[in-house]
């Protein structure tokens, strides 16, 4: 882990400096209820003694953006990741799984987009409903303005942790056509992701050994996928087997790690356990996937 920390370190020393939150729409966002609390940040106390950290989270977001973390100009590979970070939908945990996560795809030269979305989950929608809609629309805008952050269009993931991995796996299977009326030309953009990975998943499983509906795979739409999870997770590893058996079902290229052990939103925090070299696992991935080198010039 201390090759990681030199990494991150590094990504941070030589990655731009971050944009400015940039809003996903250009008033109220679509089917939002009145009457939602004003944005709420908190930041809770470290305990190193039980390996807890401060974590900022987020809550009542109402004004859901992205904010570009652009990969350092020298080792940029053209490759860009939608960060969604997790909370179970009813917080988002914007630093231990939004901006430092950027700082490590920084350091892979992949520019990190922190997602900002809706939560808590409103009465009357499915949780991940207007969650989606954000994702959708951030997916269109980060393709609109790639050029602008030296993107590759066709190199755009998603990753998600905890509720995250849950949308970031809602994404992969319902990018065909857009859950609100299109906007503007960032709409007539594919939201497909170009690759997905599910970081210690929730809401996948429906059943002994089934998968919730909105994440039904299909060789035609999902995309490759990296699965991590921990077999004494509270959210429960049949998360990640189901779906993952879905995804081999639906002859979707899959990658899956388990470990025994290190329970839940430990993001890339050291905990003294084996799966904190996941990321080691994750940059192979990308590697194996062509998307840490840059694509080949076009003639």
């Amino acid at each position: 882990m201390k090759s990681l920390f030199v990494l991150l370190l590094l990504g941070l020393s030589l990655a731009a400096a971050p944009t400015d939150p940039v809003r996903l729409w250009p008033g109220t966002a679509p089917d939002d209820p009145a009457g939602i609390p004003a944005e709420v940040t908190e930041t809770s106390p470290a305990d190193p003694a039980h390996h807890i950290w401060e974590v900022t989270r987020v809550t009542n977001v109402t004004v859901p953006t992205i904010t570009f973390h652009p990969a350092p100009a020298a080792t940029n590979t053209g490759t860009a990741v939608i960060v969604c970070p997790g909370g179970g939908y009813a917080r988002l945990a914007m630093d231990k799984e939004g901006t430092e996560i950027c700082a490590w795809l920084n350091s892979l030269g992949i520019t990190g987009i922190v997602l900002k979305y809706r939560v808590p989950e409103r009465e009357g929608f499915e949780r991940h409903e207007l969650p989606l809609q954000d994702a959708q629309r951030a997916m269109g805008l980060v393709r609109a303005r790639a050029g602008e952050f030296g993107i590759d269009p066709a190199r755009i993931g998603i990753m998600g942790f905890s509720a995250g991995a849950h949308l970031s796996a809602v994404l992969s299977n319902n990018h065909e056509r857009r859950t609100y009326d299109p906007i503007d030309a960032a709409d007539d953009l594919s939201c497909r992701p170009a690759f997905a990975m599910i970081i210690y998943p929730g809401y996948l499983r429906r059943g002994e050994h089934g998968v919730s509906p909105e994440v039904a795979p299909a060789a035609d739409k999902t995309c490759p996928t990296f699965i991590v999870q921990t077999q004494d997770d509270h959210a429960n590893v049949e998360n990640s087997i189901n779906y993952y058996a879905a995804l081999q079902a639906a002859e979707v290229p899959t990658t899956m790690h388990l470990y025994p052990s290190g329970g839940h939103g430990y993001g890339l925090r050291a905990i003294g356990q084996r799966v904190t070299d996941w990321p080691q696992r994750a940059a192979e991935w990308l590697d194996d996937l062509g998307y840490r080198h840059p694509a080949p010039a076009r003639r």
